[in-house]
Order: C-alpha cells, then structure tokens, then sequence
C-alpha cells in the first residue's frame, strides 16, 4: 500500500483489465520461480515502525504532514491517519553485530526526530493502540493527506455497503470483570489505531514456503509475548487489540458475506503452503480490486527480453490484502528478490523491546525452517490460527498449543522450547554473540517476570484508578508515564507500576 495511485474514478473496463494484467504477472512470476531469476546474495533483514503523534496533554496529535516537514528525512513517510507516521528502516545483513549498530541507529533517529516533532508540539508514541484515542478522532476528516488513503476508505466502504462495526470483549481488568466494546464507524480509521512493527526477512524461493509456515507457527507466540495494545475507546480490551481491531476495520464483508463464507482481507490464511506462488494465487482467485490501477509494462514481454518485470498490479493487490505474514515481490536496481514480511507485531515499548522481539521472531523462524521434521507436519493450520487469536486475547495467559507438549503458556513454551532455538537460529544466521545474548537475553528475562507493554498499561490503569482517577483521567496519566519510560530505553520487564 505504499505506492501512489491516481485520484479519479475507476471503471468496469479498469476492474477487467486489472484482473487481466494480474493473471498474466501471475504467469511471469511462475515462469520466474521455475527459472530461479531471484537474487539471494546474503540474508538481509528490514524493519518498518509506524508511530503515533500526541500532545503534551496525551490526545492525538492530528499533525504529521507538519511533523514530516520538520523531520525532513526520507526514511519517515505518511501513514494512514494524521495522528500517525512510520519510519522504514533501509535493509541490512543479518549477520554479524548488525542488529546492535541498527538499535543505535534507531534510538538516534527516533530522538531527533521527537526533538523535531516538538516544534510543532507533538510527541512520538510507539504502542500498539494509543489509548486516549476516542471515537471523534476516527471521523474521515483525519485521513491523511493521500490519494490512496481517501480511494482506498471509499472502495471499501463502498464493498460493504454500511458502517463498520467494532465489536470485541477483553479479560477481566485487576480486581474487576471483563469489559466490552461496541462501537461504529464511518471511515476506515479505525485501522489507524493499529500501529504495528514490520520485519522483513529476504529469502531463496525454494526456502520461502519453509520460512513462511514458520512464521505461521509463531504468530500466537509473538503477540502473547509482546502484547502492547490493550486500551480502545477508553476500554480494557484483548491484550494485543489490534489484532481484531485491524480485521473489524478494514472488513468489507456485511454479515450475509461473512456467513456464506467469504474470506476477510485481514487473513490469517487457511493452509500450509508449498510455494510463495500460492499465496498470490490465492491473492488473486479470493479477492476483488480495491484500487485497479494498471500501468503498461507486459509483464512477460520484459521476462522474455531478459528483464525483471515490475508486477505492479500484483503487489498493489498484495498491498490490499492484510495477511499477518506477507508474502513480498520487490525489484531492487533491476534484480528482483522475495520476502517474508512480519506483521503480528505492535509498535514499542522501546527500541530494545523492538529489537529483542525481532531477534527472537528472525532465529526461532530459522531454526523451524530448518528443522528435518517441519513443525507444520505436526500441527494443524486451524490451531496455528487459533494460537494467534488466543495469544492476542490474553497474552502471558494464554493457553497456546504447540506438537509434542500440548497445552501450554507463552512464558513456558518460549523459556523451555523456543529460546534454545531462537539461540541455535540465530548462530546459524551469523548473528554474534553479543547481539544474539543482549537481545534473547531480553526474551528470557521478559518471560520470567511475565511483564508485557499491555500488562503494564493495564496494571498501571488499575492502580491510578484505585487512588480514585476515573478512566479518562487514567489513560492520559499512564500514557505519560508509559512516555517517559519509553524513553528512557529500559526493557518493559524493568519497568515499575506505581
């Protein structure tokens, strides 16, 4: 979705010629896996944060074309609500002490670019939902200034037919009962609430399918260990919320699609895969255009003049399409490459939490890809996928299921099973030890205290709301609290309640 689209109307003759042009890239990426035109020089890995923008009294700030000006680096882009930015991290080797030169290079970029954003008096947040965002805010006036954010808020609106519905139930607060939400919405800003962090990880086509089932597996596990989003509309909800929150507001199924079931462009998937063809197959045959933008490139003409062909409709689509693992097609100075791209995860608490998490998702995903005996073979996609919603719940106290254990919390599963993998893939990607060991270490410490970003909002919350603050006065105070230890750099399993 980050490619620009024109701002006119679309026409059945668009919409068939768009399917037309995706069919055939469909033929030239085939023609190209059989050929194995992919460039594999070395495993490189990106990163993408997207941010919140806030005041100083904690409310949204609606200011990231000013912020953006201010900032006056390529590396931070627009995002789909004005209260939002992200930074694209450009990509790197794995290997080596890359990821320590890589988690200085953010702290230095997110400090000034904060520094710059007060001038306009807004604040950088990462966490996964802001949590003193209210329902005003998800008016279509906030959109950003895009011509893709306003097309692509109209088409889905116009699949559905009718406004979108927020609807979830979250575990009971400390010393209280389970709250829920029921809210509508007339824009697609909802999805604006769900800020996320991206890894990229390029690979081989022959290992493509290996890595992406992997990252299936692990889905349930990341989220329920790295949990941040756990306020909406003032309300206590699952502990990773954005997880539901994303599918109910991109949804273009009213419920009479749903029932005969139509599949929803949030998506899990529902199959282990084989090839990254799959995916884009899949792609294609389930889901209509959003944007039908073509351009004219024939994409089997450039392949058979010794080209790499663009593909632009078929990553467009893919754009439109919100897998939790992404399957991605990217031409690089002419040579075209694959990755698996992770987007399970929220955004913070902090720049170490960011990278410890993608630490543990980059050597524990090597170390099953790599495994004689695939996990996949031994646990069904169902309860792969059921992993993710259970986690995103209940976080620490989930019940995740995993082959050759069964039943078992995150905490455990990770500290008994998947650190020592984590370590093993790790090594086998060349990271040293010293980045392998501060970033694992991170895991391991995490899962002992049993202490997530969403943990810590919620106990924070009930403690100011047991000294007598209402909700709308609790959020704010533990957002600046939250703000200052975000800062601060300390991993959220440090950090104090009270």
């Amino acid at each position: 979705m980050g490619s620009e689209v024109s701002s006119r109307t679309f026409t059945r003759d668009d919409r068939q010629r768009y399917r037309e042009k995706m069919q055939r890239s469909l033929d030239a990426l085939a023609t190209m896996l059989a050929e194995d035109t992919f460039s594999f020089p070395r495993r490189q890995m990106g990163l993408e944060i997207e941010l919140n923008l806030v005041d100083d009294a904690m409310r949204p700030a609606m200011a990231n074309s000013e912020v953006l000006e201010k900032i006056d680096d390529p590396s931070y882009t627009l995002e789909l609500g004005q209260q939002n930015l992200e930074i694209n991290v450009p990509p790197r080797e794995l290997a080596g002490g890359e990821m320590l030169g890589l988690e200085e290079e953010l702290r230095e970029s997110l400090d000034s670019a904060d520094s710059k954003a007060h001038d306009v008096g807004a604040n950088l947040a990462m966490i996964g939902v802001l949590p003193t965002l209210r329902e005003r805010h998800f008016d279509r006036k906030w959109l950003s200034d895009s011509p893709r954010y306003a097309l692509l808020n109209d088409t889905i609106f116009a699949a559905r037919g009718e406004e979108m519905v927020l609807q979830m139930e979250g575990p009971a607060m400390p010393g209280k009962g389970p709250e829920s939400l029921l809210s509508y919405a007339e824009s697609i800003l909802p999805e604006a609430a769900c800020t996320s962090v991206q890894l990229h990880l390029q690979v081989e086509p022959t290992d493509f399918a290996a890595h992406w089932n992997a990252a299936q597996c692990l889905a349930g596990v990341q989220v329920a260990i790295a949990a941040n989003s756990a306020f909406l509309l003032g309300k206590a909800l699952w502990h990773e919320t954005r997880i539901p929150l994303f599918q109910q507001a991109t949804d273009t199924r009213p419920d009479e699609l749903k029932n005969q079931g139509v599949r929803p462009r949030v998506w899990f998937g529902e199959r282990w895969i084989t090839s990254i063809f799959d995916l884009f197959e899949e792609n294609v045959r389930y889901f209509p255009s959003l944007l039908p933008e073509t351009d004219d490139e024939d994409p089997i003409e450039t392949l058979e003049a010794g080209g790499a062909p663009r593909l632009s409709e078929l990553r467009l689509h893919n754009g439109t399409i919100w897998r939790w693992n992404r399957p991605v097609y990217d031409v690089v100075d002419g040579v075209p490459h694959l990755r698996v791209e992770n987007r399970v995860l929220p955004a913070g608490p902090t720049v170490l939490d960011t990278m410890a998490n993608a630490a543990f998702f980059y050597g524990t995903q090597r170390a099953l890809a790599a495994q004689e005996r695939p996990l996949w073979t031994q646990m069904s996609f169902q309860a792969a996928e059921e992993n993710l919603y259970t986690g995103a719940r209940h976080g620490m106290n989930a019940q995740l299921y995993w082959p050759g254990i069964g039943w078992i919390p995150p905490d455990e599963l990770v500290l008994r099973r998947l650190l020592p993998m984590a370590h093993e893939g790790l090594r086998d990607c060349g990271v040293s030890d010293e980045a392998r060991e501060r970033y694992l270490g991170v895991i391991e410490q995490r899962c002992l205290a049993r202490r997530t970003g969403s943990s810590w909002q919620r106990e924070t919350v009930a403690l100011l709301e047991e000294r007598g603050l209402s909700r709308e006065a609790a959020l704010p105070g533990m957002l600046k609290r939250y703000m200052e230890l975000m800062h601060a750099g300390e991993p959220v399993h440090t950090w104090n309640v009270g």
